[in-house]
């Protein structure tokens, strides 16, 4: 970075160069060639906040690197929320200050064997808890965790099952911080390399020793996505198509049809002509279809988002009212501050309501489901929870048919492969538009993806597994240990601050000559 130092002294220059490294690692995510990306993407970044001056100009780094990243993950949000990305963005970013301090802190200079150590433990927790406070749902869910970026990797999806996608971002981190060791201090390259090791030999170990899931059953569940649809009349015409597509279905032999979200754009109190369609279609095809209403509630005010399962007698009375919001998109957050937002994009101009617990569906045939509706796949807890209640199989409801020609659509349905790893349930990813698909407990795709904009009904063969893995039965515990090893490295930082205080001698006063008066002499 030398070299870089004259162009670097410029804090725009730097700022800008930061944002930049900050991007890197969304290029892991879009290309399933790139997942090995990841392991290097954050190095850059790294070395940048290492060579800082100060730790505040390191702080700046990590906030403008920050904002780089979220704006890079987010980017498809643009057309939507305009200018507001940046300043979300922004905002966003300056979680990862500290993160950027702590690489200075423990990296800058030739770091001692003991700061090198401390470095592998607590950068990749700084990031973790980076990742926990955004992950809050009001800030926009946790959309592009670091660790997500390996759901292809099968190892990898063996470690989801142990400690969820929280492991696998832990252990990225710390690989990107061996590389920047190895790449940047000859004296560190020794401990880097034996942390390495030892990463390699733990991750290996829990590869080898973590429980996969048995397979002792199996279901036909098929998946109606009736592509893009557009015109004024857009909602009726989808219905129809949809319709059309499920009676396509009749002699397959299917145990469940899923439908994507906002498949039905009126309450089925209001409507029960359409209700008496849905039931038509479930006694033709002999199977309960799980159906997406968007739409202003008969029987209690305000609009919301439901996953309802029809059966052959119409609706059964399993409802499933979505719990966590897209901010902007499905409401906006302190509307009476930020209301302005629907001005400059296609924020939501009335707030749709929650829903107020998770439900697990009786289908027939011994089979029930856990429901999910759009970016709440997104959320670990949910589906783990799901799995907890009992569920065979965890459904995701989605649409992102705004998002066509996006990178959204292909990421969204590769979260599902998580999800299915981390509790060893099977997963169907179901949509409007693209793009759907399904995973085995193993978090291995089954079939093809319906890509974005086809319009067709695939039914799929899903490996049912039942047992307990570990991150169903002990939870987010890396977060958990993440912030345990940020809480000593606070209290030690804290600790080394106050004892040169305590312990530091008295400084030495010489003590004061005493003046002392000349007798007076006589005759004076």
């Amino acid at each position: 970075m030398k070299s870089f130092d004259p162009w670097l002294a410029s804090p725009w220059r730097r700022s800008l160069l930061a944002a930049v490294v900050g991007a890197l690692p969304v290029f892991a995510f879009p290309a399933p060639s790139l997942w090995w990306f990841a392991y290097v993407a954050l190095v850059p970044w790294i070395l940048l906040a290492r060579c800082a001056p100060t730790g505040r100009r390191a702080a700046y780094d990590g906030w403008a690197g920050g904002f780089g990243f979220m704006v890079a993950v987010h980017h498809w949000l643009l057309p939507s929320l305009h200018v507001f990305i940046f300043l979300i963005a922004a905002l966003l970013g300056a979680l990862w200050a500290p993160w950027g301090w702590l690489v200075r802190r423990l990296l800058a200079g030739t770091p001692s064997g003991r700061r090198v150590a401390a470095a592998l433990l607590v950068l990749p927790s700084g990031w973790l808890a980076v990742e926990l406070v955004r992950s809050w749902q009001g800030l926009g869910g946790p959309w592009g965790l670091l660790g997500s970026s390996q759901w292809q990797v099968q190892p990898a999806l063996r470690l989801a099952s142990v400690g969820g996608v929280w492991l696998l971002s832990f252990l990225v981190v710390a690989l990107n911080v061996t590389v920047a060791l190895l790449v940047s201090v000859r004296e560190a390259r020794v401990p880097a390399v034996i942390s390495l090791v030892a990463t390699a030999t733990a991750t290996s170990a829990a590869w080898v020793w973590s429980p996969r899931p048995d397979v002792d059953g199996r279901v036909r569940i098929a998946v109606v996505q009736p592509g893009v649809v557009g015109g004024d009349d857009s909602g009726d015409r989808r219905f129809a198509r949809e319709e059309q597509l499920t009676r396509r279905l009749v002699g397959r032999d299917v145990d469940l049809i899923v439908w994507g979200e906002s498949s039905v754009g009126y309450d089925l109190g209001q409507r029960p002509d359409l209700a008496r369609r849905i039931a038509a279609l479930s006694r033709s095809t002999g199977a309960d279809i799980l159906v997406n209403v968007d739409a202003r509630r008969s029987d209690r005010p305000g609009i919301y988002k439901s996953a309802i399962l029809v059966g052959a007698d119409g609706p059964t009375g399993a409802r499933y009212d979505k719990m966590r919001l897209v901010p902007f998109g499905e409401y906006v957050p302190a509307r009476s501050l930020l209301g302005w937002a629907t001005s400059v994009g296609k924020a939501a101009g009335e707030d749709r309501r929650r829903g107020s617990e998770q439900v697990v569906m009786d289908v027939g045939h011994g089979l029930r489901i856990g429901p999910m509706i759009c970016f709440e796949t997104a959320f670990p807890d949910m589906s783990r929870h799901l799995a907890q209640d009992g569920a065979d199989v965890l459904l995701g409801q989605s649409s992102t048919s705004t998002f066509q020609g996006s990178w959204a659509p292909e990421q969204h349905a590769s979260l599902a492969a998580l999800r299915a790893a981390e509790t060893g349930r099977p997963m169907v990813h179901a949509t409007l538009t693209g793009v759907s698909a399904v995973y085995a407990p193993d978090g291995t795709r089954i079939g093809s993806w319906l890509g974005t904009g086809d319009s067709t009904a695939r039914v799929y063969e899903v490996p049912l597994a039942h047992g307990v893995t570990p991150y169903v039965r002990y939870g987010d515990w890396p977060v958990h240990g993440a912030l345990l090893v940020l809480a000593a490295f606070c209290a030690t930082e804290g600790m080394r601050a106050l004892r040169p205080r305590r312990n530091a001698p008295e400084p030495h006063v010489p003590p004061a000559r005493q003046a002392h008066e000349s007798p007076a002499r006589p005759g004076r």
